[in-house]
């Protein structure tokens, strides 16, 4: 049977948990395997830049991040899961992308 994979990627943390989470009650209602939400490693983003315009001054710096969580879901693919599944509010931080696998 084919597998959807499902992976969700964005900046805040609880977004994705919550999304994950309707996904996950999704494949139980419909009765279908699924296997997930399995975290991937938080990428970091960092910029360090002088706070002072001009070269005169103290030496402080501003130190920048921004973390990017992925989530990955493997459902079967049944097509009335994946019709709910696609109907699901997504926030505009939140990317998702499905694939179909064999």
């Amino acid at each position: 049977m084919e597998k959807a994979r499902i992976i969700l990627i964005g900046k805040n943390a609880r977004e994705l948990e919550e999304i994950s989470k309707q996904i996950v009650e999704i494949a139980e209602a419909t009765r279908v395997n699924y296997s997930g939400p399995v975290p991937l490693p938080t990428k970091k983003l960092r910029i360090t830049c002088r706070k002072s315009p001009d070269g005169e001054g103290t030496a402080t710096w501003d130190r920048w991040e921004m973390r990017i969580h992925k989530r990955i879901i493997d459902v079967d693919a049944d097509e009335r899961s994946l019709r709910q599944i696609m109907r699901i509010q997504v926030p505009d931080g939140v990317h998702i992308e499905i694939e179909l696998t064999k």
